[in-house]
């Protein structure tokens, strides 16, 4: 079952293979969504400073009745943040709003800062300061592991040029219809665990014809194919829900999809409009 299941990361640390995405989930919402998800045997919370609800996760946390220690928690580090000095107070920051006394896993949550993403700039500098930020508080103890999200190959490059500690994971857009198959690769070559946000597009595979065959051809679901899907490339899927039913359905994943139809998911033809999604810039360039 793949609530039981773990990945292994580069520095010795499990991280359970499936887990709860956050985002857009209220402050107040996420802390019944956090209690339901640990009930149905979620152990994998992924959260950030811009969801704007660490507060309720930490709550959610405290509330499932599980122990601290038996959850793994991601937060990430605003994307505006890249100077040494801000990052260090914002990853106490985190601490202070989840009341924890460590944090699994603490990541950039992109390159650039979300109003400059489709811009030429790529804030090296800021992005190495910042990650000098997430070393310290890995070696003081505050973080079990650090990493990067929507890292392309010159921005894990400009980290792993620089660093004492290699990120341990990079978090990216990742789907049936949009794969980027390099930096995946890539990732995955420097022993970064590629962790797969919207692994349903945000809604958007629901409506593609060819993915839902294929969900027939295998009595499941949309979202249980994608799930599946991205699980089958090594990646660990992210599913956003606050919905248990919905939860439910994204762990019963336990079918395999054949070799053949992979090559055919891999293959897909590119998603182009992410509908109402559009407007954030994740969704408005996608990563090679």
């Amino acid at each position: 079952m793949i609530l039981e299941e773990n990945f292994t990361l580069a520095n010795g640390v499990e991280i359970p293979k499936l887990g709860l995405g956050t985002w857009l989930i209220s402050d107040a919402d996420v802390v019944p969504a956090v209690k339901d998800a640990v009930k149905i045997g979620y152990r994998h919370i992924d959260t950030a400073q811009a969801y704007q609800n660490e507060r309720g996760v930490g709550e959610g946390i405290r509330a499932s009745g599980v122990k601290r220690e038996d959850i793994f928690l991601t937060t990430k580090l605003a994307a505006e943040l890249k100077s040494y000095e801000e990052a260090a107070a914002s990853i106490d920051g985190s601490l202070k709003a989840l009341n924890v006394e460590y944090i699994d896993l603490m990541i950039i949550h992109s390159p650039k800062p979300w109003m400059e993403f489709h811009k030429d700039d790529r804030f090296f500098e800021g992005n190495r300061e910042a990650w000098r930020a997430l070393e310290e508080a890995y070696k003081a103890g505050k973080l079990r592991a650090i990493g990067v999200s929507n890292f392309e190959e010159a921005d894990l490059d400009n980290i792993l040029e620089s660093c004492t500690t290699k990120p341990m994971v990079n978090q990216i857009l990742a789907h049936i219809s949009n794969t980027p198959k390099e930096l995946i690769k890539y990732s995955q070559d420097k022993g970064i665990l590629v962790e797969a946000y919207s692994p349903v597009a945000h809604g958007e595979l629901m409506k593609n014809q060819e993915v839902k065959k294929m969900a027939e051809k295998y009595a499941v679901s949309v979202p249980q194919l994608g799930i599946r899907y991205v699980l089958q490339l090594g990646l660990l899927p992210l599913p956003k829900t606050a919905n248990p039913a919905h939860m439910k359905n994204n762990a019963d994943v336990d079918f395999v999809i054949s070799d053949e139809d992979m090559e055919i998911l891999k293959n897909m033809e590119q998603i182009k409009d992410y509908g109402n999604a559009s407007m954030f810039p994740v969704f408005g360039g996608k990563l090679k």
